[in-house]
């Protein structure tokens, strides 16, 4: 079913509607175009858990924006699919830094749209690249910022299958076999720990990027950059809660958008300060890209940050209040 225009006009498709209104807002800094853009009741699913108002991103937004000034975005994939005949949801990556320095990081915003206006988001930040490239204490860092927690879908068991429906509801099945592919990585490599299975899906020469602005290389390094995440948290389990594929030439070919969610009892390695032996609620995003139908690259991106503030949160540390959700 092809996609009705209203879905994304007055822009060419959803891929230069999320470009160009991303660059309206954050770049051109017309924050009031939020009103334009979004619901007034639209959801955003953030590291920090669940905004349920329209007033609270237009805040978020300028107050992101006046911190870092100096810093603009561009988009650097956007994966997108459509969600019926009005409506598609969006996996935009985003670069974000200085002009002329090497200091970056990513974001990931999975936006559902309906008709031209935003219903509901799903956003993760590589803030932990940021934290350390300005050399900041990342503990302290997470002692200041208040973890809210999560309602609405993300509080939902994950769907039953998502290849025909995710938490932004039902799905074209479309390159089956490649999500299919997907899916079993993140079920036998992720969940089952079978690591040596890694060379089963990717390439070779595979290259992921992920949380701290972190190129890692190799399948071996991709067997290291998992166990180290998982050594903290060690019969945690990722959840798969959405879908999106696409096929873009201006994007190396056909990616597969994962959106997930990790939960596990931080009670092994304690790289995030002393156990605490409670769960944690980890949003995270995943694009991996195909290239004669073996994966070449993930980018895989979480919050660690507000993870620190999760676990803070279970100790009983002092927290500075509120956080900024958007």
């Amino acid at each position: 079913m092809p996609l009705d225009p209203i879905a994304y006009r007055p822009y060419t498709d959803p891929d230069d509607f999320i470009r160009e209104v991303t660059d309206l807002i954050w770049v051109d800094r017309s924050i009031s175009y939020i009103r334009e853009n979004y619901e007034p009741d639209s959801i955003v699913h953030g590291a920090y858990g669940t905004s349920t108002t329209r007033d609270e991103v237009i805040e978020g937004t300028l107050m992101r924006i006046s911190a870092t000034p100096d810093r603009t975005g561009q988009a650097e994939d956007v994966i997108w699919e459509a969600r019926g005949d009005d409506a598609f949801l969006s996996s935009h990556l985003v670069l974000s830094g200085h002009l002329l320095t090497s200091s970056h990081s990513r974001t990931i915003a999975n936006c559902l749209y309906r008709r031209g206006r935003m219903v509901e988001e799903w956003v993760v930040r590589d803030s932990l690249a940021d934290a350390i490239g300005q050399g900041e204490d990342l503990d302290e860092l997470a002692r200041a910022k208040a973890f809210r927690g999560y309602t609405g879908s993300w509080t939902e068991p994950a769907p039953t299958d998502p290849i025909t429906r995710g938490d932004s509801g039902p799905r074209a099945d479309e390159y089956r076999s490649e999500v299919e592919s997907v899916l079993e990585l993140i079920q036998s490599v992720w969940n089952e720990r079978d690591l040596q299975r890694v060379e089963k899906f990717f390439h070779r020469d595979l290259v992921l990027l992920t949380a701290g602005n972190r190129v890692i290389i190799r399948p071996e390094g991709y067997r290291r950059a998992l166990l180290r995440f998982l050594e903290s948290f060690p019969a945690g389990h990722f959840e798969v809660r959405d879908i999106q594929t696409n096929y873009d030439v201006r994007y190396a070919g056909l990616r597969v958008a994962i959106t997930w969610k990790f939960v596990g009892d931080y009670s092994g390695v304690a790289n995030y300060g002393p156990l605490t032996g409670k769960p944690v609620d980890v949003l995270g995003i995943s694009q991996f890209t195909f290239h004669k139908n073996a994966l070449v690259k993930e980018v895989r991106l979480w919050d660690d940050i507000a993870l620190r503030s999760q676990i803070a949160s279970a100790r009983g540390d002092v927290s500075a209040g509120p956080s900024n959700i958007y």
